[in-house]
């Protein structure tokens, strides 16, 4: 099978959707790997490496998306890659569709098969493709947060792990999942005074064995979100529903309730947001104020260390690129239970009923679509 991995043209994208060492994996298991020039660069890996690893390096993108039956990236395609998909290609790459209509159209439109990373799903609930980025995003966000409550940048003025003497940040994490776990474990460890809100209390209970003292564990319901994010100096954003449109805990009116100056870091932008004040931002241009408040929204965040993201990225899905590349999607999808669980879209039609219920149009069962 051909294997295309275009260059990311997403804006401060510079992951890269395969490493030399999966491309030398796939080779060798006969298949031909089209790499587009330039594409490894962000991450670190030269076209000579591919080229080393039996590659084929293309002069640009029109080559890998003309003759690739495979298609693995790092983002959706972006509006102007649209026009290149073809009806016989499957696409393996994160979607998020339920953020967008438009996106979703252009690819019932394709005739593509479109198999997400953030809902290929394990029978354990494990999310094996979502949780090294979901790693890095929650570390991330303590990292972003804390910068942004620099005066300097329009922040409080607070250091998150205090002084002697003075008090530590207050952090409220709205979500218990692998971005908030991993959000508390930095900011527990720089000091800082930590909450965690979750609807399941098997979850809190399992974070109370994990976590260090400073980490509180709180039910998630109104009241508490509301108590937490009015006296929090950062709030972190981590609520998933799997491949659905994320919940609007923080109203428009509760930002006038918050600390002037204090920051939201909304991992949650992939799926729309968990405030309803959120919208997608980039590296370059990250930050914008409401009612005094900063809010942090950028919709790629692993994209700013795409050394680290590439490489934990390509551990977790080369496995599944390999099974796709040497069955062909239809086997590869009955026989992984898992992959079956990515199908979103196939012949024009809606795999995933997240994604079919955020617009208001008909689900199919996968199965049917195979």
């Amino acid at each position: 099978m051909k294997i295309g991995i275009p260059k990311e043209i997403k804006i401060n994208e510079n992951r890269v959707a395969l490493v030399p060492s999966g491309a030398e994996a796939l080779v060798a298991a006969g298949h031909t790997v089209l790499v587009e020039s330039g594409a490894g660069l962000g991450s670190g890996f030269s076209d000579e490496q591919y080229a080393s690893a039996g590659a084929h390096v293309a002069a640009d993108a029109g080559a890998i998306w003309a003759e690739a039956k495979l298609i693995v990236k790092v983002k959706e395609p972006v509006e102007r890659e649209w026009k290149r998909i073809r009806p016989e290609q499957t696409l393996f790459t994160f979607f998020h569709f339920a953020a967008s209509r438009n996106l979703v159209q252009a690819h019932l439109d394709s005739g593509a098969t479109c198999i997400a990373y953030e809902t290929v799903q394990l029978p354990s609930g494990e999310l094996p493709l979502l949780t090294p980025m979901s790693e890095v995003a929650g570390r991330m966000a303590v990292q972003e947060g804390a910068k942004y409550l620099e005066n300097l940048y329009g922040g409080r003025g607070v250091l998150l792990g205090g002084v002697p003497g003075v008090p530590p940040a207050h952090v409220a994490i709205l979500g218990g999942g692998v971005v908030g776990a991993n959000a508390a474990r930095i900011a527990a460890g720089m000091g800082a005074s930590v909450v965690i809100l979750d609807i399941s209390l098997e979850r809190l209970r399992h974070l109370g064995d994990i976590m260090p003292a400073n980490v509180q564990l709180v039910f998630s319901n109104r009241h508490t979100v509301l108590e937490h994010i009015c006296r929090a100096d950062l709030v972190i954003g981590s609520v998933l529903v799997t491949g659905a449109v994320a919940p609007k805990l923080i109203r428009r009116d509760d930002l006038k309730a918050m600390l002037k100056g204090a920051v939201i870091v909304d991992v949650a932008v992939d799926q729309g947001g968990c405030a309803e004040t959120t919208h997608p931002t980039t590296h370059e241009d990250p930050v914008y104020v409401v009612d005094g408040v900063l809010h942090y929204a950028v919709a790629n965040m692993p994209g700013g260390v795409p050394r680290t993201a590439t490489l934990a990225l390509t551990n977790a899905t080369l496995p599944y690129v390999l099974q796709l590349a040497n069955k062909g999607w239809r086997q590869a999808l009955r026989d992984n239970a898992a992959l079956l669980n990515g199908l979103n879209i196939a012949h024009g039609k809606i795999a995933h009923r997240a994604v079919a219920d955020a617009f208001g149009l008909h689900y199919h069962q996968p199965e049917a679509l195979l």
